[in-house]
């Protein structure tokens, strides 16, 4: 006799025909994402205006000097990008033994969004322009000041001459107050909400917490400051160095850690936090943070979590723990994937290094070598004068011995995973929480104070300080580092926040609880997600 349960038999309806349901849906979503329009791809004219390629990037490829690339070797290069051949890849002539870092991830395809070619940021600043002078004079007074506590800045005097050297520049990009000024307390900041209120450093590179069982302390591997007893080195500043680090040839020069980890307190710690992090690493952090924050609570959910008051269920797979931490590295692949079709494709922006390597040309008579040539404003900034003062050089002085990484600048892959990261970690908690356990590191970086505001200021926020955070890290990959422009970085956010978004809106329809979220983009609009 057979013997049916009832109870199991409701189970068939909601299990039956998956493999037809589950093709249906990827081809519903495939075919939506396909209809959504590509963007025209347009660069900052540099590479078709500069017969040299003097304002292109080509870091890596076979040079012929300071500031040119051997053109039969940038032929080379420029013909794998054109056919993509893998083959073609490995033809490319190279000027040493340093690798080009992985072009073809710009080529490849994912199923979770929309194409990398669907996506499109902004032209860079061309290198004759004032914003490109702008941005370069920025770099050279952050160099100056990478060993400067960022609690130091309102009474430091280079800071000053930095920030009153910035506030007489138009094309300044970054946040000013409201008088128009950049000050010590506004330097080298981001401008989405929340970037300048309370320290410098965001919460979630400074509070504690744990993964599992295991405590995390956020203090990191620094690397010694280049002057003061701790003395160690900033490189690339000499004309036989530079051409040696863009041929890819190795240096013999090195990094030199201090003897105890930091908490992050200054730009040289920032830029040695971002030579060797797992590119989405401060953001699986931020997520761990977000849990046992506000001593030792943990940040709510966003309200439009299917499980905010849900008496009989939680989130686990989806819209719990072990779905957050798998999409925070999901979108980041994505990300990255994104960013390097721009990087390779669209832009080849060349890297802060070579826009100091044309200051020097000029700045040194040999300015006829090259076709492409900066702006007055940079090569007669107070920022290039004190850092010939310091450095007896001309070069933008570079945190790493081996400069920039050899991919071109524009976008940043920091900052657009960035951007990305954010974006997920707004999707599942409330960015309009507050954070009330603030803490500032101290000028050492030893320890770690609470945080007392300034009357009136505004308290710290989850989006406020995931904004900074994604500053903070893609600022010390670049303007810190020396290796990336602030447009890169700002940009590059918004990018990624756009491939996240993609990535959500498509994923939501993967999900079996009916659900709309709602979060704030760094514009401050609202983007909605739903599958409603």
């Amino acid at each position: 006799m057979t013997i049916t349960d009832p109870l199991n038999q409701q189970l068939v309806p909601a299990s039956e025909d998956r493999v037809a349901r589950s093709l249906a849906l990827r081809t519903q979503i495939t075919g939506a994402d396909s209809f959504v329009a590509s963007p025209n791809q347009i660069d900052n004219g540099d590479e078709a205006l500069y017969a040299d390629k003097s304002g292109t990037y080509s870091k890596g490829v076979l040079q012929e000097g300071i500031g040119l690339v051997d053109l039969a070797a940038y032929s080379s290069f420029k013909h794998a990008l054109s056919s993509g051949a893998p083959e073609d890849f490995d033809k490319i002539v190279l000027g040493g033994p340093r690798t080009l870092n992985g072009p073809q991830g710009g080529l490849a395809f994912y199923l979770d969004c929309e194409d990398a070619s669907q996506f499109a940021v902004p032209p860079a600043p061309a290198l004759a322009s004032e914003a490109y002078a702008t941005e370069l004079v920025e770099l050279y007074w952050a160099s100056l000041l990478r060993d400067v506590a960022f609690t130091d800045y309102p009474s430091n005097p280079t800071v000053a001459k930095a920030a009153a050297e910035l506030s007489a520049m138009p094309s300044y990009a970054g946040p000013r107050d409201s008088s128009g000024q950049v000050t010590p307390q506004l330097l080298f900041r981001g401008v989405f909400a929340g970037d300048t209120t309370g320290p410098y450093m965001s919460q979630f590179l400074l509070q504690p917490t744990a993964l599992g069982s295991l405590p995390i302390v956020q203090k990191y591997q620094t690397n010694k400051a280049s002057t003061g007893p701790t003395s160690g080195a900033d490189f690339m500043l000499s004309p036989s160095e530079f051409l040696q680090v863009q041929n890819g040839q190795p240096t013999g020069k090195s990094l030199t850690n201090l003897p105890q980890p930091r908490y992050l307190h200054d730009g040289r710690g920032l830029a040695a936090y971002t030579h060797g992090d797992v590119l989405y690493q401060a953001y699986f952090i931020a997520y761990l943070v977000l849990s046992t924050i506000n001593n030792g609570g943990s940040v709510p959910l966003n309200p439009g979590n299917p499980y905010v008051g849900n008496t009989t269920q939680n989130g686990f797979a989806t819209f719990g723990p072990p779905d957050i931490a798998a999409t925070l590295a999901a979108v980041a692949n994505e990300a990255l994937k994104a960013v390097w079709y721009q990087k390779w494709w669209v832009h080849l922006r060349h890297r802060p290094e070579s826009g100091g390597a044309i200051v020097h040309l000029q700045k040194t008579g040999q300015g006829g070598s090259i076709q492409g040539h900066v702006s007055d404003t940079v090569l007669n900034s107070q920022a290039v004068a004190s850092s010939f003062a310091a450095n007896n050089s001309y070069f933008l002085s570079q945190a790493f011995p081996e400069g920039s990484p050899t991919h071109p600048a524009y976008p940043t892959g920091h900052g657009t995973v960035a951007g990305a990261c954010i974006t997920v970690l707004k999707f599942f908690f409330d960015g309009g929480a507050t954070i009330t356990n603030p803490v500032v590191p101290a000028s050492d970086g030893k320890s770690t104070t609470a945080y007392v505001p300034p009357p009136g200021e505004a308290a710290l926020t989850v989006n406020g300080e995931l904004h900074k955070l994604a500053n903070n890290i893609s600022f010390g990959h670049g303007i810190h580092a020396g290796i990336h422009w602030r447009s890169d970085t700002e940009e590059s956010i918004r990018f990624g926040e756009a491939v996240a978004l993609s990535y959500l809106r498509d994923r939501a329809h993967t999900y079996n609880e009916p659900f709309s979220i709602s979060l704030t983009k760094v514009d401050g609009s609202t983007a909605t997600i739903s599958n409603q």
